[in-house]
Formats: C-alpha cells, structure tokens, sequence
C-alpha cells in the first residue's frame, strides 16, 4: 500500500508516526495484546492534552482502559492517581488489577475496611473516603494530578448519590478528572454541566457494543429470535426493527385459546374442541423450569448463563432445583479444582461456622458449576462464585439485579425470569435502562463471537412491549443531591456560609433544575394565550359571567367544605370510640383490607403522630393490634374505622398467645368465631347534611339566581369556557409556583438546614461550634441524631456491646417493617439508651417539621431502626454465631454487611467524642475490636 504513495506522502506518514511514538499514549498501547478502540484512542489523546473526560460506553466495552491510562500518565509525570468506585468489591478488583500492572508498591487500597499501602502514588478507594478526605483537608491531596470516578452514573442513586457530586464540585481545580459511565441518554447534559464546574471536558459516547447482542424469547420447547433475521439483533444500527411474527402469532394463540363460558350454548362437541385446542397450544406455549433453560443453553453452547432473579429466596431456590434435578454441568477434573479452590479460600473459617452457613450444599452446588449470588450470601462465598465463574469452573449462576453493578463478571448468555421487579414499595415493570444494564453481562469481549439475552415466556407477554424494552437506549442521569447536616458543617467551616451557598448553587441537581424551568416558561406562555381565547369565549351580553362562575364555584366549595368536615366529624367519633377499646375486645371492623370480625391484642398508642418516615405516612390516633378471623395479627390504622365502632363481645387473651406462633394465631382465631361469628353488626345510621341547614349555601344560592347571567340562554355553554378558563388558569399558577420553586432549590434547602444548626448552636454566622465540628466528623444519614446523643451523654457508661447496639439504631434500616412485634433489644442500660436516642429523634423530627426540612425530599433524619440492636449486642458479646443468625433470622451476609456498617459508625463515634468523655471513645474502638472476629473479620468485602 505504502508503494502507492508519493514521496511527499511517505514522508507526511513517517512524521506523524514519529508523532504518535513520541506521546505517552504509544508506550501504553503497548501494554495490550489488543488494539484499542476508536473511543478509547480519542478519550486518552482528549487526557494527555490535558483535557477532562467524560466517557459514556456501555458495559464490557473496555471503559476503564481509559481510567488506566490516567494512572499510566500520572506516574509518568510523577504524580497522584486516585481511582474510585461505588462499592468495596469492586475497588478491591481494581487493585487487584493495577497491582499486578503496576507493581505492589507503587498501588494502594482505602476502604472502609482495608487500609494498603496508603501512600502510594496509585490509590483506589471508595467514593465515600474520597469524599472524607477533601473534607478534612487530607495532606494525602498534595500532589494529586488525577481522579477516576468509575461508575460515576451511581451520581442518580437515591441514597448515595450526593457524594459524587461533593467530590466533582470539590476537587482542586489543578485536579484532571476522568468520569467513566454506563450508557446513558443525557451525556452531553452532564458533560456541559462537567465543563461547567471543572473546567474543559471531552465528552466521548460510543453506542457500540464490543460484542454484537442476540436477542431472545425462551416458550415451551423452542428458543424465538425477539426480532426479524434480516434486521438488527444487536441493536447497534439506527434501522427499524421488526418483531419475529412466529411471536406475534405466539402471543394472539395464547391470547385467544382461552375457553369463553358463553360458548355452552354451542354443544358439547364444540366445546370438547375448545378444549383440545387450548390443551395443545399450552402444550406449545409455557415457561420453563429453572433446570430445563440451563439444559436447553447448555445444548446450544451458550453457558456460562447469568440468570436473573429478582428475589434472595429465588436465587437459592433456583440452586435447590437444579441439584434436585441432577444437573451436572462439570467433569471429574473441573469438580477436584473447584473443591481444591473453594477450601484454599475457605480455610480461615472455622469448622463451627461452616455447618452454619450451609457450606457443604454450597460447595456440592460449586462442583456441579451451580451456584447463586445475592446480598444475603457470605462477602467470601460470593467472591469464591465470582472467581470460579471467571475461570469457567461455574458455569450457571441465579443471581439478584446487584450483580448488574460495577462487579467484572461477563457471562456468554444473560436469561430474565421476568421483567417486573419489587422496587421497595410495589411491583414495577423494569425500565429501559435496567434492561440494558442487565442484560450488558451477555457477550466476553476476546472470548465470545455474540452475546445472548434470553427472556422467559409469561403468561400475557406483549413481545412488542419487550421489544420497545430492548430497542430503547433511554438511561437519563438524574442528580439526587441534597446537602445535609454533616456537609453544611464541613461547607461552612471551609468556606463561609454565602460561598458555601455558591457552590451548593453549581451542583448538577441545580443545573438539571435550571434547565428544566425553560420548557416550564414556554408553557406557562402558551396558556395565557389559551386563556385570552376562553375569556372570549365564556363572555355573555347579560353581565359579567367571571362573578357568576365564581359564585357557582364558591358554592361547590362550600358544599365541599361542609362534607370534609362531615367526615372529619366522624372520623373524630370513630377515634374517641377506638380510645376505649381493651384487649379482650370483639370488635367488627367496618371497611378495608381487613374487614370483619376481630379481636383487639393492644388498643395501640395513645392519640399524637406516630408516623414512621414524616411526610410519607401519618396516622392519628389509635392503631389497634387486632388478630382478624382469617388468623393475621394487624396493626391497623384510623382509615379502616370510617364509623365508631362498638365492643361486640369480650374474650379472654391467654398469658401463653405468641402472634408470632401459626398455632397460637389458628385456635386464638377459631375461639374468636365461635364467640362471636354468629353477631350481626347494628348498621351506622347516616346523620343529616349539614348543608340542608347551612346560611352560607342558601346566601350564595340565591344570589346565583339573582345574577342577570342566570336566566342567560347560553348559561350552560358559557359555564363550560368558564370551567376551562379556570382550570388552565390554575394550572399556569401552578406552573409559575414551579418555577419560583425551581430556582435556588438546593441553596434554600440549605439554608433552611443552616437555620436548624443555628438554632441548635452548631453554628454561629460563618462559626462553627465545638459542637459543629463533632458533626463534621460524623457521615451517614443520622449524622445529626448522633451528635445530639454524644452532645446528651446518651452513651456514657455502656458498655462495648450496648454501645454497639445503639450504634446499631444509625445505620440499620430493616428490608421490611414488621408492624406486628416490635424488635428484640438487649435489657438494662442499652434498651434505656435506645429509648432516649428515639426521643431524641422525635425532637429532632418537631424541630425539622418547624424548619419545613422534609425527609420525603431526601432531607432530614429518619427514624432510628432498632431491629440489629439485639444481633449486634449478641456478636459483640461473644456469642456464637449459630446463635446470633438464628436468633436475627437473617442471612449471614446481610449480618457481616450490617456489622461492617457497626464498624465504620463505631470508629466515627470514636472520632468525635469529646475528649473530657474517654468513657465512649474507648468503648467505640473496643466494641470494633468485640464486632471484628469470625465471618465478619474473615471477610474481606464489605
């Protein structure tokens, strides 16, 4: 080719590519057995020209090869390389990684567990340290030339999510900052706003996968491409994609199969038909078994397989099922080395506890290349899954949506169970964006030719629905900031409170918040001119129609008003007949879920705010516990009792009654029914309206009729422009209010935190307190509540296992309320100090209520969770841990999570204690000691 060339040309070549060896980014080509991307080349060339990046690329396209670089350039110029992720497992992968490149000593690791090397020029850590270090103006900052943020889209997640934003908005400005994220639909949004805050950003979006992505649906016996064979499986062309017809046709066969009652009409043998023909498509159509989709990927050559299920229970069920079934997916010598592997790893952990954390079904799982992987598994038993899954010596893994996260863990074949999922309040469908996340894993960049995303056939699937699902690349970044206390104090005590205020003011949240009150502004333009056509249209020649439509609507809102207070009057009556309710009580409960005959167990607190997060649920008033004819023990609330309810009859509560106990429940629930199941409930007699009686309704009655637009002939069709004028025009306040509440949300926020800090003495103008600076050193979403409890002396004198069962009361949140028992707390001075920290709260919550700090914005402090007190206390006592999970009902790696967490909060109770207290500060470091033995030392990922 090159003889082709001019000499000219030749020697045009020959410069540049002595110009491309001369840069830092040949030497490190070098490194690779591959070539690297076109994406990847112009986001390395964008950092050596000193450029920030921001790199949007889905998952497995080889993003952090971008993040290496930025380490490669900082040793080259003698610099610091900070490299952070969201979560510990994947930072201790990443110092796996650039250790083995780089060297032992030149590559550290900061998490909230680990501590290597911290000195090192390469450092990876978590997000959060990060964080807490620019905070406390940590000299490790000097000389700090670059900073990864791998997985920066974790910025839209609810709970952690501000720290990213911290860290980009406070970073020196000599620091060049690497952003890495998943593919998202607003990248050039964020990157404006990057560009903003730090200065010049190159946003670089590749769409392409590195490896092409088959779609499919797996019905009955047969495996359907989900689109056309001539269009595009990967979905990286911008072509229409046609859905398979032999699924269409599926879906209306399944659909239309049903036996239809009113065809009895029609004759026996017509409806014999019927019935054979809907038997024969469910022989063709139905959803697998968890066995029978590994065997059939199996004998397609597409394991190993990540099959996603949206349930820990799911997960270990599905393992259960396919040993039941006898799947073996690994020979003699893949089995000896699995076993081999799995004790290399697993001898630390004592003979005792390995019975307890069902090691030995484990392991038989393991050998057979099974295995599941979920939150609620051991951290070493989930890094051993992942481990033999990389080396191909676990072949099908069942796993929670957790592993879609950051975790390097790519299979041949991803497979859906289902595309709902439980998202904490209800079942949802998946969006567009989880879709693409999960199914990301299917297709090993240098190994597979094609990846395969497999979804399960379910009844009433719409394959053009999962279509869309799969077509759809929309994935928004959304900011989730909110300053809290912690970050007021540290703010104001570096910055002043109005520079404080600047800063807040450039955060993403704010510049997405701006943004937006453009098309809102265009709006509210376009409705005024909408209503200047109503007004002519509502315009009568007899007088003044705007009056007469708002006498109209000051009546409706009176008869309103009057019915409001109807119901109030009776929900009042219903509340004072609930105050005297006793247990032993038969009561018959008027409306609701669990209407019926029930007996009361408690008569429930006494009238006041009871709510467990303020702003999302109120209930005044009793909540009578009740156990309901059908055996439920409920605590049920004011809205089942629209009436007053009446004691029926009285029964007698054995001393021996457990709620907890099925047996207690059923013959509690069957002496109810003989009792009582034979009454009849008095029906509540409605009483008059009060506004057959009202002066108001009668004077603006007959005014109405009085107006000269009454007798109008058109009355009725002006009155219709006039509800139209109306409505738009509160819809354009509306629109307006937002607007006015859109600019400077988060500095008013913050100010509305910096005046409950004030009040509390934290902070004095542009002063920070002794009492400030203790809640600096305090993070977490009780950060405020902890100060308070050091500030009281809450924790004086406990002991290190009840300072770790009030530490406990911060950090743990329970992944289902139970309503029916309250949590089991350790006795004597720990359960006297959990009470105090709860009132403690209560004060704090009135005092944010005062402030209009609203937690249901993401601000402010919820109420403490007590339900790990009791395990936390056991573990730091010495008990065993046979006895700790079993009295906790809970897996064990939910347990080490929790108590990792413990940990972390026990060490900044440590931090901040005032000195004149060395009663806490010892019993802090001392209760980490008791909380770090067994499963929760042994486990090296938190």
């Amino acid at each position: 080719m090159t003889e082709d060339l001019s000499p000219a040309e030749r020697y045009a070549a020959a410069r540049r590519r002595a110009a491309e060896e001369a840069t830092a980014l040949a030497p490190f080509r070098d490194m690779y057995e591959f070539d690297l991307d076109p994406f990847q080349i112009e986001a390395c060339r964008a950092l050596e020209a000193g450029k920030g990046v921001l790199v949007a690329a889905p998952t497995g396209s080889g993003k952090t090869i971008v993040g290496e670089f930025a380490v490669h350039l900082a040793l080259l110029q003698g610099r610091k390389c900070f490299y952070t992720t969201p979560i510990k497992a994947l930072s201790n992968q990443k110092y796996t990684d650039l250790a083995k490149r780089y060297g032992a000593d030149k590559v550290g690791l900061l998490t909230g567990d680990n501590s290597v090397n911290s000195d090192a020029p390469v450092v990876v850590m978590t997000t959060e340290v990060l964080r807490n270090m620019l905070y406390s103006g940590s000299q490790s900052l000097l000389g700090l030339g670059y900073v990864v943020m791998d997985e920066v889209h974790y910025l839209s997640d609810r709970f952690r999510g501000a720290v990213w934003e911290e860290v980009i908005i406070h970073l020196p400005e000599s620091v060049t900052l690497v952003s890495l994220s998943a593919t998202v639909s607003n990248a050039e949004e964020f990157g404006d706003w990057l560009d903003t805050v730090r200065g010049d950003t190159e946003v670089i979006v590749s769409e392409d996968r590195p490896v092409p992505l088959w779609q499919h649906v797996m019905a009955g016996r047969r495996m359907y491409d989900l689109f056309e064979e001539e269009t595009d499986h990967g979905g990286r062309g911008t072509g229409r994609r046609e859905v398979n017809p032999d699924l269409v046709r599926l879906a209306r066969m399944e659909n239309q199969g049903g036996y239809n009652p009113r065809d009895r009409r029609r004759g026996k043998m017509v409806r014999e038909a019927d019935r054979e023909r809907e038997r024969r498509s469910r022989n063709r159509i139905w959803t697998p078994g968890r066995p029978e989709v590994i065997e059939r990927l199996d004998a397609e050559g597409l394991l190993p397989a990540i099959t996603f299920i949206f349930s820990r229970a799911g997960c270990e069920a599905a393992v259960q099922q396919c040993l039941h079934a006898g799947l073996r997916l690994n020979d003699d010598t893949a089995r000896a080395r699995v076993r081999e592997l799995v004790e290399e790893r697993t001898a630390a952990i004592p003979t005792e506890d390995l019975h307890v954390l069902g090691y030995y079904e484990w392991l038989e799982g393991l050998e057979r290349g099974i295995a599941a992987h979920h939150a609620g598994m051991l951290p070493t038993f989930k890094e051993v899954v992942e481990e033999l899954f990389v080396k191909g010596l676990v072949k099908a893994v069942f796993a929670t949506e957790t592993l879609a996260l950051g975790i390097n863990m790519p299979a041949r074949s991803v497979v859906l169970e289902k595309l709902v999922k439980w998202n904490g309040e209800q079942h949802a469908d998946i969006t567009p964006g989880e879709y693409t996340q999960l199914t990301g894993r299917a297709g090993r960049r240098g190994i597979d030719v094609e990846g395969h995303a497999v979804v399960l056939w379910q009844r009433a699937m719409d394959p053009a629905a999962l279509a869309g699902l799969a077509g759809t690349r929309t994935y928004p970044l959304r900011s989730s900031f909110r300053p809290s206390y912690n970050m007021a104090v540290n703010l104001v005590q570096q910055f002043g409170r109005h520079r404080s205020r600047e800063l807040l003011e450039t955060s993403f949240a704010q510049f997405q918040a701006d943004r937006s009150v453009v098309g809102i502004s265009r709006q509210v333009q376009k409705n005024e001119t909408g209503l200047e056509g109503y007004r002519e249209g509502m315009t009568c020649h007899l007088g003044d129609f705007e009056e007469y439509a708002r006498l109209r609507r000051d009546l409706k809102d009176r008869e309103s008003d009057l019915a409001k207070q109807g119901a109030a009057q009776r929900r009042a009556a219903a509340a004072v007949s609930l105050e005297r309710l006793k247990p032993g009580d038969v009561i018959h409960v008027p409306t609701g879920k669990f209407a019926g005959l029930a007996l009361v167990l408690d008569p429930g607190v006494p009238a006041g705010r009871t709510n467990r997060h303020r702003g999302l649920e109120q209930h005044d008033g009793p909540r009578p516990l009740v156990l309901t004819a059908e055996r439920q023990v409920k605590r049920l609330a004011s809205i089942d009792f629209p009436v007053p309810v009446e004691p029926l009859e009285r029964m007698r509560i054995p001393k021996s009654f457990n709620p907890r106990s099925p047996q207690s429940r059923r013959d509690l629930a069957s002496a109810l029914r003989t009792k009582a199941g034979h009454i009849v409930p008095e029906r509540h007699r409605r009483e008059r309206a009060a506004a057959a009686d009202d002066r108001e309704i009668s004077r603006l009655r007959a005014e109405l009729r009085a107006h000269p637009c009454h007798g109008c002939d058109e009355r009725e069709d002006h009155a219709r422009w006039a509800e139209r004028y109306h409505r738009l025009q509160r819809d354009t306040r509306q629109l307006e209010r937002r607007i006015e509440g859109r600019t400077n949300t988060i500095a008013r926020t913050f100010d509305r935190i910096v005046a409950l800090l004030t009040e509390l003495d934290y902070l004095r103008g542009d002063e920070v307190t002794e009492h400030g600076r203790r809640l600096a050193r305090l993070y977490g979403e009780l950060d405020l509540l902890a100060s308070e409890c050091l500030r009281d002396g809450v924790w004086e004198g406990l002991s290190p296992a009840e300072l770790a069962a009030c530490a406990s009361a911060l950090v743990y949140e329970a992944r289902q309320s139970d309503d029916a028992v309250p949590p089991k707390v350790p006795g004597g001075a720990a359960k006297a100090a959990l009470g105090e920290m709860v009132r403690i709260w209560g004060r704090l919550d009135a005092l944010e209520e005062d402030f209009k700090i609203n937690q249901a914005e993401g601000v402010g402090q919820r109420e403490p969770d007590l339900g790990f007190a009791w395990a936390v206390h056991q573990w730091a006592s010495d008990k065993s841990l046979d006895e700790v999970l079993r009295e906790a009902e809970m897996p064990a790696g939910d347990f080490v999570r929790w108590s990792k967490q413990v940990i972390d909060v026990l060490g900044q109770i440590a931090a901040a204690a005032p000195a004149e207290s060395g009663t806490v500060a010892r019993n802090a470091r001392r209760a980490v000691d008791a909380l770090l033995r067994g499963v929760v030392a042994y486990s090296s990922v938190g």
